[in-house]
């Protein structure tokens, strides 16, 4: 803070005016005279000491006494003069700040670190961490309220003493990360080794989930469909050998693609039950999404495509149709398997539409369950095709023309490609990961914003992960107040309170103010897992939650 009287360029026969710097009074006459004053500004550090900032502090007393002898002189000589103006007294502050403590590019002595990191990252025993301090702090996970971690420094400080210097640690290190480098790479050895002997536990071993998909909902959809596909295409590929009716074979190919593509999705659904690894941490639900994309991409190909091969060349060289009788016969057959099929298809997909509280065109436009959703437009295309091409031959039993019979494969070609599609499209959009619907975010918005501990929030991304999973992101603007009160609720005013007259010196304030801040902190952290936590409980389809503190 800096005062500064400028000289006035009109005459003045003098005046008083009293000034307070710190501890010094004095009545300054004004006489052309420059006077200029500076305000100590003192630093204050953790223990105890003061520093007085800037160079004229020094002679702000030498100023001073010069100053009052000035007054001194001319109160003698102006003493029966009027006073030319009132007096105004100027309030100087002495500010007191803290020191700044410099931490540096990289501070890690207060981290704190949990026992598996502090065995597997400074090579050390749980025996020896019998020896550290124990902190119990707020745990990440739902299913335990707190776990013990240890300060990074002991845990430093614990390995070199075990291990004797740095270069040893790191030597000790990277005999580690070596032996699991060859574990790894003996990895699949050591499975084909358990595939071997697996006849000595395996009757012993429960019966893995895995397998069980294939019993109910859409495993067992897509089971049934693969069987009678296998069948269809076995009876159709005689009919058309014995025919030679370009339309059978369309048929042949077409069940052939469905039984393909329906085992892919079989895979998929065993690798979509495969637990969450370091590499995969959301897990690998995306993968009936990703067979169901490759089967949609596998039906364009190998059904559209050579149903167009063969109608094309149908139409260029064109021959007569053998006797259709047993032909029909299939295709009848055939009829009732993919019709039962598609109502093992439908069946399940209104149940799980029921489920979900949508209506049957929602579930499978927003493709919810990619297996049973190919099951259900493979099975709707190949019970239109049977009808196309049952009417294609009879067109051609009937008047002996062979074209109806070509223009009846190109038509199941373009069946089957209108529903690849299709299914390329609606999973390529759940691969992007799209958002979910407006009500349902609004529902979680509203849920987030009539809690009193948050002012607002921002940013809000709801993403549909696939299989009913959701990902919810927002930044959050927290209400201090509620969340400083809600600290408050917890503790003892009257002891509190004692503490706060008990303050006395700079070092009493800031382990005050340190050790309730970071109560505090703990207290928005424990806010932020309840949030999560109701929004999870009333939301079921919200499986990761992440909230940003602005």
């Amino acid at each position: 803070l800096r005062c500064q009287a400028a000289p006035r360029p009109r005459a003045c026969h003098g005046w008083q005016v009293p000034m307070k710097s710190g501890s010094l009074s004095c009545i300054l006459p004004c006489n052309r005279l420059p006077v200029q004053l500076m305000s100590q500004v003192r630093v204050y550090t953790s223990n105890g000491q003061k520093k007085d900032l800037g160079s004229e502090d020094t002679n702000g007393s030498a100023r001073g006494e010069t100053l009052h002898k000035v007054e001194t002189g001319q109160d003698t000589t102006n003493a029966g003069q009027k006073q030319s103006s009132p007096k105004q007294p100027i309030q100087v502050k002495v500010k007191a700040v803290l020191k700044k403590r410099e931490y540096g590019p990289k501070y890690t002595q207060n981290n704190f670190i949990t026992g598996v990191r502090a065995i597997n990252e400074f090579c050390l025993k749980s025996s020896d961490l019998d020896q550290l301090r124990k902190i119990k702090r707020r745990s990440p996970h739902d299913d335990t309220e707190t776990f013990t971690v240890y300060l990074r420094s002991d845990v430093e400080a614990k390995s070199l003493e075990v291990w004797g210097s740095p270069e040893a640690l790191a030597r000790e290190r990277k005999r580690r990360k070596e032996a699991e480098i060859k574990y790894r790479e003996n990895l699949f050895r050591n499975q084909r080794l358990l595939w071997e002997y697996k006849e000595f536990f395996g009757n012993t071993k429960p019966r893995s989930s895995t397998a069980a998909m294939f019993f109910k909902g859409p495993g067992k959809v897509v089971m049934v469909a693969i069987c009678i596909n296998g069948l269809n295409f076995f009876f159709k590929l005689l009919a058309w050998v014995y025919t030679g009716s370009a339309s059978m074979f369309s048929e042949a190919i077409h069940s052939l693609a469905d039984t393909c593509n329906q085992a892919l999705l079989a895979l998929g659904i065993s690798q979509s039950a495969r637990t969450p690894d370091p590499s995969h941490p959301y897990g690998f639900t995306n993968m009936r999404y990703i067979s169901s994309l490759i089967s949609g991409v596998g039906i364009f190909m190998m059904g559209a495509g050579l149903s167009w091969y063969h109608g094309i060349i149908g139409l260029l060289h064109p021959h007569p149709v053998e006797s259709l009788l047993w032909a029909y016969c299939i295709l009848a057959g055939s009829l009732v398997s993919e019709g039962a099929t598609l109502l093992v298809a439908i069946n399940e997909i209104r149940r799980s539409a029921r489920a979900k509280g949508l209506s049957f065109y929602q579930y499978v436009v927003q493709s919810r369950d990619p297996s049973t959703n190919v099951v259900l437009l493979e099975d709707a295309a190949a019970v239109l095709s049977v009808a196309v091409a049952a009417t294609c031959m009879g067109l051609t039993s009937l008047t002996g023309n062979p074209y109806y019979d070509s223009v009846g494969s190109l038509g199941v070609g373009t069946l089957l490609g209108t529903v690849s599609a299709f299914l390329i499209y609606t999973n390529t959009e759940a691969l992007l990961g799209r958002s979910i619907e407006p009500e349902q975010l609004q529902r979680l918005t509203e849920l987030l914003e009539s809690d009193p501990v948050v002012r607002a929030i921002h940013d809000v991304k709801a993403t549909d992960m696939g299989m009913s999973k959701v990902r919810f992101k927002a930044e959050v603007d927290f209400d201090g107040r509620v969340v400083t009160r809600s600290y408050l609720e917890k503790q003892d005013i009257e002891q509190l309170l004692q503490e706060i007259q008990q303050v006395k010196t700079l070092e009493e304030l800031e382990a005050f103010m340190l050790k309730h801040g970071e109560n505090i902190i703990d207290t928005l952290g424990a806010e932020v897992d309840r949030l999560e936590k109701d929004l999870k409980q009333r939301n079921p389809d919200v499986r990761h939650v992440d909230l940003e503190i602005l």
